[in-house]
């Protein structure tokens, strides 16, 4: 069930109000919702901080269903209490929609999300973490394809081998092993990222034996590649920011997509998560270790003090792990950044 966007703000409302919001500098008086949008932007138009603009919303009691903000909504900056607030002006772009045998009315542009769905939804359809190393050895994989070939595309039948489940869904999910993510300190593995190569559907069974129809391939599927049952599409979520709950000590410690230099809408992978407290919507910033320079007046080694260059919002957790979505950058970011607390 899609949850109401503002109702979720205005619970976060009454933990920070007795707290002073921030302002940017030269910030509107009044804000029209455009397409392209998201919260993250608009609430960067008032904010120095962005990740705090559940402080700044206040339902207008005007308005039937501020549930959500739509382009041509406009957004009037207010103080009340000594507390800055937005109050809400619905705009007239979302028009009606007139159906027999009765009338039902709906939305003809869709509300703005809270962040860029295209940064996020592509990857959760491609990545998928398997979070214990004895899951991925024991799951089916492949032994061999049509007439013994070695390698299959899309259309082919492969065989495979292993323990399959008739009260799973018939369709499953083909994987590679990537990248095996361990605790820098302990070297406990944290999970490791299974590497989307395709799908199919199992025809036949005998015994442990499968016979697949592939369906999908992102490359050649290979003898010794995993199968696990597929999962339903990643439902469209609307983030709302908040500080994790207890003290965050991580790191990045993964790219992805392979890159080696970190910018704003890249994905990273922490070494922290649901047992660590993390949940999705927690923001964080992320810290630049400072260097160590020679104190010439004093003649000893003096460590500058870290610095803050960016903040991102975390989408997806694991029990030991977490995807997050870098929001902002004042310098490039790497792995083994540091992760704190906003």
């Amino acid at each position: 069930m899609r949850k109401s966007l503002l109702a979720l703000l205005l619970l976060g409302w009454a933990a920070i109000a007795q707290a002073q919001v921030p302002l940017r500098e030269g910030y509107p008086q009044r804000y029209t919702v455009a397409a392209g949008d998201t919260l993250w932007s608009i609430a960067g138009q008032f904010l120095r901080d962005p990740w705090q603009w559940p402080a700044l919303w206040q339902a207008n009691t005007q308005v039937g269903d501020p549930d959500l903000l739509y382009p041509g909504d406009v957004l009037t900056l207010v103080q009340s209490s000594g507390q800055p607030q937005l109050n809400l002006e619905r705009g007239t772009s979302r028009g009606t929609l007139k159906l027999s045998p009765q009338v039902r009315r709906t939305p003809l542009v869709d509300a703005i999300p809270a962040l860029p769905p295209h940064a996020i939804d592509s990857f959760l359809l491609g990545n998928r973490m398997i979070e214990r190393e004895e899951d991925f050895r024991q799951a089916p994989y492949i032994v061999a394809g049509d007439a013994e070939r070695v390698l299959a595309g899309s259309g082919d039948r492969v065989f495979a081998r292993g323990h399959f489940d008739v009260a799973l869904p018939v369709a499953y999910g083909i994987f590679r092993q990537g990248k095996v993510y361990r605790d820098p300190q302990s070297q406990e593995v944290l999970g490791i990222n299974a590497d989307d190569i395709g799908g199919g559907e199992v025809l036949a069974l005998d015994g442990d034996l499968a016979t697949l129809a592939l369906q999908r391939t992102t490359q050649e599927v290979r003898p010794g590649d995993r199968l696990f049952p597929s999962q339903a599409p990643p439902a469209a979520e609307n983030f709302v920011p908040s500080a994790p709950d207890r003290p965050v000590d991580g790191l990045i410690i993964d790219v992805p997509r392979g890159v080696t230099q970190v910018g704003a809408m890249d994905v990273v992978t922490l070494d922290k998560g649901r047992l660590d407290g993390l949940t999705p919507g927690n923001v964080l910033a992320v810290m630049k270790t400072g260097e160590t320079v020679r104190d010439r007046v004093a003649g000893e080694q003096v460590k500058i003090p870290d610095e803050r260059a960016g903040l991102l919002m975390v989408f997806r957790t694991y029990d030991r792990l977490s995807y997050g979505l870098v929001l902002s950058a004042s310098r490039s970011l790497a792995v083994q950044d540091k992760l704190r607390n906003p």
